[in-house]
């Protein structure tokens, strides 16, 4: 992997809470992040910035997540591939942010997919521009590991109603925004910290 991709993208990076104002101020305008726009992309954005507003008041990490994050020896970076019609993004980014604010080794940068190409194309998923995609990277600016576009439990949803039903409809979609909000992000958190603890060992 280009070290120097990575270091640049992670100084085009901006913080959390950055990006929602970035997105909120797009929505003032009527408009998405990306290049394309389009009503359908901007009434997405609209219901992910609101379902990221509750998810920040809402959301907890578990006793198990906080004593994993305290057990952080090195800074790691979580390097995100985004768009603020994304509703996968929307899930996924404040169970990051708050697994960030928990640790000071662990630190958080966001960048929009559209707007990253190179970046992007170096962490397809089966092909295709899937997001959100989380890029793990040591203080050395080398890339450990990647994950995403969704949890693993979800990924599984995903793929068996596909082998089932050949594609996602709308009732799926649907059923899959329920489970998002049963779950409440402990997939999300579970799978972070497994992907962290990995790399712990490879730093050994």
């Amino acid at each position: 992997m280009n070290k120097c991709l990575i270091k640049n993208s992670l100084k085009k990076g901006v913080s959390y809470s950055t990006y929602r104002t970035l997105i909120k101020g797009l929505l003032v305008e009527g408009k998405s992040t990306g290049k394309e726009q389009s009503d359908d992309l901007l009434n997405y954005s609209k219901l992910n910035d609101a379902r990221m507003d509750r998810l920040d008041k809402t959301l907890k990490i578990s006793e198990e997540t906080q004593q994993a994050l305290n057990n952080l020896t090195e800074n790691f970076w979580l390097l995100v591939l985004a768009e603020g019609w994304c509703g996968d993004a929307a899930q996924v980014l404040p169970v990051l942010n708050k697994m960030a604010e928990a640790s000071p080794k662990l630190n958080l940068k966001l960048v929009c997919r559209d707007e990253n190409d190179e970046l992007m194309n170096a962490f397809l998923t089966n092909g295709s521009k899937s997001i959100p995609k989380v890029i793990l990277i040591n203080n050395k600016n080398e890339v450990i590991n990647s994950w995403g576009p969704r949890p693993s439990v979800a990924t599984k949803m995903v793929q068996d109603y596909k082998e089932k039903h050949g594609a996602l409809d709308a009732e799926f979609k649907k059923d899959l925004q329920l489970w998002y909000n049963k779950n409440k992000g402990q997939n999300i958190q579970n799978d972070i910290v497994e992907l962290l603890e990995n790399a712990m060992v490879l730093t050994i």
